[in-house]
């Protein structure tokens, strides 16, 4: 579980390529180090991983093919940078919302608004999500938790204030990049649960009226 809370911004170390399976290296600093044993969960672009290997700062993670297809990790090469957040431990300040690391799909970003103290990113809303991606709603964006400002049919908005921008990789966003989004549970059971009993009351309506 994770909080999204992104603790910080990271350069892709190195890449290893297998048969069906990437190796990825990271370069951390003492206080991600701290703690950190082989088999922990870190969130890396909001895509949680198990840590294989850990050698002095060197920390690797092993991800299958499938983890590349959904998400934008396939993407990544030595000096690509991604968000980082270690699992969240008892007791831990949420900040954000609850977050599981399981990512749902990959969103484009279609236009990005610069302001003097703001940033508006506009991405996809694809129709498979649509239902969870409301107005004011949570969602976590490569592991950053944030707000739904604006929706349209087709794409939505966040804004991002100078200390998201700082500490994220929403800071060198561009246009045509590649987002993985996972929807809150919440809002997703909240949704499903509306939807079944709907459709529910359509179906004992059809079946009253056929009697």
């Amino acid at each position: 579980m994770f909080t999204g809370i992104v603790q910080t911004k990271l350069a892709l170390a190195d890449v290893h390529q297998a048969q069906g399976l990437t190796t990825f290296t990271f370069e951390f600093s003492p206080h991600l180090l701290a703690g950190l044993e082989i088999g922990a969960s870190v969130a890396i672009n909001g895509t949680c991983l198990t840590v294989r290997t850990i050698d002095n700062n060197r920390v690797s993670f092993d991800a299958i093919a499938q983890t590349l297809k959904v998400t934008n990790l396939g993407q990544l090469q030595p000096g690509s940078v991604v968000n980082i957040e270690r699992a969240a431990r008892y007791g831990d300040e949420i900040g954000g919302h609850v977050v599981s690391g399981h990512v749902m799909d990959q969103v484009a970003v279609t236009d990005v608004i610069d302001s003097a103290n703001n940033r508006v990113v506009w991405m996809e809303r694809p129709e498979t999500l649509a239902p969870y991606l409301l107005d004011k709603g949570f969602v976590a964006l490569n592991g950053c938790s944030l707000t739904i400002a604006e929706v349209e049919e087709q794409r939505f908005a966040v804004h991002l204030i100078p200390e998201t921008l700082d500490v994220t990789v929403f800071g060198e966003i561009q246009a045509g990049d590649r987002i993985n989004l996972e929807v809150d549970a919440q809002t997703q059971a909240v949704v499903d649960t509306v939807r079944r009993l709907i459709g529910d009351q359509e179906g004992l309506k059809k079946l009253l009226q056929a009697e």
